[in-house]
């Protein structure tokens, strides 16, 4: 595993799949645990898709730092319209990989309702229960304490695809997205969310990924054609998990 830093930027390369899901863990695992012992809880949004599977199954065992998960708040950055059970939804597979698995109230997973029946219904839904939740002032957004993402081939992050209205949206929470692949029909945090945590981690692996990678970390680029790069929270850090296939744009590029 071979780790570079630039500013408050991190990139992690990893040889293979369980010394990522390792790495991933351990910068997930002590972000919640100085969360809770600075504030007395932490606030996480956790991404969906294959990857990010074994590092929940890796917290949801024990490990160091100990998390108090009767502490901790789970959010998500994005969801698919379909219920709760069904095989594409991130609630469904970070409940059966974690949430099932560590003693978190229910009261404290805040899940986007894909079973509702617009995508406008579930974000406003989403969007107000996060208001509630984090008991915020009219105009503010929710500040988690550390945001799970991932990056797709044609460098979206969350449900924020290319070209798309919501990579422009800066007023609501959350926000209905429809996407260029099944399941389309979506709802995604937006990058003023995003953008006020603390920290946020980017998991992706697979050469497929290579490529937008390298042009989310290149110098120049846009957000337009590359929404990950919309990721800029001002007063955080960004740590990039990458496996070897992922990372193999960035010396090319001159990235380390």
């Amino acid at each position: 595993m071979s780790t570079g830093a630039d500013g408050d930027r991190r990139i992690v390369v990893a040889a293979d799949p369980d010394t990522l899901a390792a790495a991933t863990e351990g910068t997930l695992r002590a972000a919640i645990a100085q969360a809770i012992a600075a504030r007395g809880r932490a606030w996480i949004a956790l991404a969906g898709g294959r990857t990010p599977r074994a590092v929940y199954e890796r917290l949801a065992r024990a490990g160091t730092p100990t998390i108090d998960w009767t502490k901790v708040h789970v959010a998500f950055g994005d969801e698919r319209l379909v219920p709760p059970d069904h095989a594409d939804s991130n609630y469904g597979m970070a409940r059966a990989a974690l949430l099932s698995r560590v003693p978190v109230p229910e009261a404290q997973v805040h899940r986007i309702h894909g079973e509702l029946p617009t995508t406008a219904a579930a974000a406003g839904a989403y969007a107000d229960a996060l208001a509630d939740a984090f008991t915020l002032a009219p105009g503010s957004v929710p500040v988690f304490d550390v945001v799970l993402l991932g990056i797709g081939a044609d460098g979206h992050t969350a449900s924020l695809f290319p070209a798309t209205p919501a990579l422009l949206e800066h007023a609501r929470l959350a926000i209905g997205v429809t996407a260029p692949a099944a399941p389309v029909e979506r709802v995604t945090l937006t990058f003023p969310v995003l953008n006020a945590a603390r920290e946020v981690v980017i998991l992706t692996a697979g050469a497929d990924k290579a490529g937008a990678v390298g042009r989310a970390l290149a110098d120049d680029g846009d957000v337009e054609t590359c929404p990950v790069r919309g990721i800029q929270p001002p007063g955080g850090r960004v740590t990039w998990h990458l496996d070897r296939a992922a990372a193999s744009a960035l010396a090319a590029a001159g990235i380390e």
